[in-house]
């Protein structure tokens, strides 16, 4: 049985693979989290909103343990009540903040006048599941009950993150299914971590491109306390475990061709077509992981960039 090859390089994104590598290693042991958080950390907010006509509030939302930080952004002037994504940031479920790789989300702000939602939940390994899952949740249900003074439409709401952020987006909204809790208008699932067992696309990336094989391992075992792979993962841990895809929100799928999560994301996107809901899957060429947020100016990425942003358009907008 042939060994299958791992896919080429989009050549305008192996150029800037080199750049990248010296703030975003390519394999991530557990050693390296304390250096993951510091060099993964946000922009200043002055250097993420660079004179734009934005307002950020910051929330506090209680959850179980702990306050749970948070910020509304708006496009300054923004009247009544509007269409909002509950974002959930990017990290492998142990790094990142809410203002990480917000870049892109700031421009849905501007162009589509929507608000974006962005959130702190606690990573992984010191909070393991279902602590960030549980987070999010609540945080979600604090959303939605002050909707409206949020400035908020509750009945335009998407879930939406990319990476871990993904995963955890699409957790939520099978959770908001089985628990009867918060409608959801979109699930947006850009690269989403969605399987701790691994895939036929996880094996060929070692040692290159951005989250590599030992690198998906080191987040799911944070997560998972060592029991990556285990018969009795949850599904809010891992959306893929699912077995019920039934009545879910349309989702948007996208994902890089050369990348590990590709085809955990194809197989999601079958799994809600097969059950009888919508998805719109997108597979990039050449792409890498989360290279729209290291490469946005490379063609590949505008055009990841301008599906998404149309896609919001269409569930947030029109």
């Amino acid at each position: 049985m042939a060994h299958a090859q791992r896919p080429e390089f989009d050549p305008e994104l192996l150029a800037a693979l080199a750049v990248i590598g010296g703030v975003f290693p390519p394999t991530i042991t557990p050693d390296l989290i304390p250096y993951m958080r510091h060099a993964y950390a946000s922009p200043s907010r002055e250097d993420l909103v660079g004179g734009r006509s934005l307002d950020i509030v910051d929330i506090n939302i209680p959850v179980s343990a702990a306050p749970m930080y948070g910020s509304v952004i708006a496009r300054t002037g923004t009247q009544g009540l509007v269409g909002c994504v509950y974002l959930l940031h990017s990290g492998g479920m142990m790094f990142g903040d809410a203002f990480s790789g917000l870049d892109d989300a700031i421009e849905w702000v501007l162009d589509l006048g929507i608000k974006v939602v962005t959130v702190e939940y606690r990573l992984a390994p010191e909070h393991p599941h279902p602590v960030p899952f549980e987070d999010c949740y609540a945080g979600l249900q604090w959303v939605v009950q002050h909707a409206e003074e949020l400035g908020i439409r509750p009945d335009r709401i998407v879930v939406g993150g990319a990476s871990a952020g993904g995963g955890l987006a699409a957790a939520l909204a099978l959770a908001a299914r089985d628990r009867g809790g918060p409608h959801l208008c979109g699930q947006l699932l850009d690269y989403p971590m969605l399987d701790d067992r691994g895939t036929p696309s996880t094996r060929l990336f070692d040692g290159i491109g951005v989250w590599d094989r030992v690198s998906n391992e080191t987040g799911w075992n944070s997560l998972l306390r060592g029991k990556a792979g285990a018969p009795d993962v949850s599904p809010y841990a891992a959306p893929a475990r699912a077995t019920d895809f039934r009545a879910l929100p349309p989702a948007f799928i996208d994902v890089g061709a050369a990348e590990i999560f590709r085809d955990e994301a194809v197989d999601y996107a079958r799994a809600i077509w097969e059950a009888g809901g919508e998805a719109e899957l997108h597979v990039w060429p050449g792409a890498f992981h989360a290279c729209d947020i290291f490469a946005p100016h490379a063609t590949v990425s505008r055009r990841m960039i301008r599906a998404r942003r149309d896609w919001l358009r269409r569930m947030l907008v029109e």
